[in-house]
């Protein structure tokens, strides 16, 4: 059997954010792609006997990298309403459903910004050992916040600059690869919204412990303020940023602080929130901020802020492998191209969470995770609903959901 696959794209997106290459090809050695280009330069590369994927009439995009997920919970109204139901057996099977999900959704890798008692962090070695299938992950573990602060409910609460440099120790020690903090509340927190929570002294003991430790940091943040705490303290990414503002947005562009906005999942509950259950006080303040998130997202595009793809799914309503294409389309709302989009959901991503230098692009060297559409995306980005294929390390994946 030959180790070698050649792949013909009738137009290949290869996620760099280029023009799309018609009649182009893909040499894959095993997982990893070999060779990219032309349809007739490539296949020259190719042995002799080399089998050919012919997807002449298609559309080939890298697979999709999701920046912000949350694989343990289920998109529900009450989705934090199984602790304390579940068995951590019953949570770990959820998790390993929704890595399925996200894989055969076009989802090829994500970043999972908020566990459940580290069972986050174990699916991640399981996926890696090759014992469960889904797509690839990086893990935070439980996310840090203040005592009763966000996400309290799964996240390791602490107060004080010891206690947090502790739980950012403990994240680290169960083998996290990236590190959550909650710098503000939410629109599913009672109280002011996106109120300032873990204070910049707080933010700032996490971060430098996982500096010390080669760990990237990320933020939970909706107000300018809380923004603007985790900066000072050194934060490497802020999610959501609601409700940013110029200065803080101008200290991201100095400082090359990248922007992951998740703009379905407030979005889709203030839509639908109501009539599948979500309070009163929840709809009402997702309602009242997706217009001010919008505009802080157009004011990022407009300052030429680095942004990547991220959905929050896992969060009410927010569904995982499918909630992206929402995403994708708000993003071309705000002012993004459709090629933008898509460059912020492959390479951007990538280059945020830490996986560049293997996944993101259609080019050698890479895992050769990709997808194969009927439709060109870029006329449609609900293309992505229907997809024909996925591939994953150069394999087919046999896909149970989102067909």
């Amino acid at each position: 059997m030959s180790e070698y696959t050649l792949v013909r794209c009738g137009t290949l997106i290869d996620g760099r954010g280029g023009e799309p290459a018609a009649d182009a090809a893909l040499l894959l050695k095993g997982s990893r792609i070999a060779a990219a280009g032309k349809y007739e330069e490539t296949a020259k590369e190719a042995p002799a006997g080399t089998p050919i994927l012919d997807y002449h009439d298609k559309y080939v995009t890298p697979g999709i990298i999701d920046a912000h997920v949350h694989v343990t919970i289920d998109p529900e109204a009450d989705f934090t309403g199984f602790v304390g139901r579940d068995s951590d057996t019953r949570i770990a099977h959820r998790g390993m459903v929704n890595l399925k999900k996200t894989l055969d959704g076009g989802v090829t890798f994500i970043r999972d910004l908020g566990g459940y008692r580290h069972i986050d962090i174990e699916l991640k070695k399981l996926r890696d050992e090759g014992l469960i299938e889904g797509c690839g992950l990086l893990a935070s573990g439980e996310m840090i916040t203040m005592t009763g602060g966000h996400g309290w409910k799964i996240g390791r609460e602490c107060d004080g600059p010891s206690e947090v440099r502790k739980a950012a120790r403990e994240q680290i020690k169960a083998g996290a690869t990236v590190i959550k903090i909650m710098a503000t509340g939410g629109n599913l927190t009672p109280g002011p919204q996106g109120a300032p929570q873990l204070s910049e002294e707080e933010i700032r003991a996490a971060v430098e412990e996982a500096h010390k430790s080669g760990k990237r940091t990320t933020t939970h943040s909706h107000s300018a303020e809380g923004v603007k705490n985790a900066l000072r303290a050194g934060i490497d990414c802020i999610e959501h940023g609601m409700f940013i503002d110029d200065e803080a947005l101008d200290f991201m562009k100095k400082h090359d602080i990248p922007y992951v906005p998740t703009l379905v999942a407030p979005w889709i509950c203030a839509m639908v929130g109501e009539e599948r259950g979500l309070s009163k006080e929840a709809v009402e303040k997702t309602k009242s901020a997706i217009g001010r998130h919008m505009a802080s997202f157009k004011k990022a595009v407009a300052k030429g802020i680095r942004i990547a793809m991220g959905t929050d799914a896992g969060t009410p309503f927010c569904e995982h492998g499918k909630a992206y294409i929402g995403e994708l389309k708000l993003m071309v709302e705000g002012g993004f191209t459709p090629m933008q989009a898509i460059t912020a959901a492959t390479k951007s991503s990538a280059e945020v969470v830490g996986v560049s230098d293997s996944r993101g692009t259609l080019e050698p060297g890479k895992e050769a995770d990709f997808l194969v559409l009927d439709v060109n995306p870029l006329d449609n980005l609900e293309a992505f609903g229907d997809i024909r294929e996925v591939y994953q390390g150069g394999r087919r994946v046999e896909r149970k959901y989102h067909r």
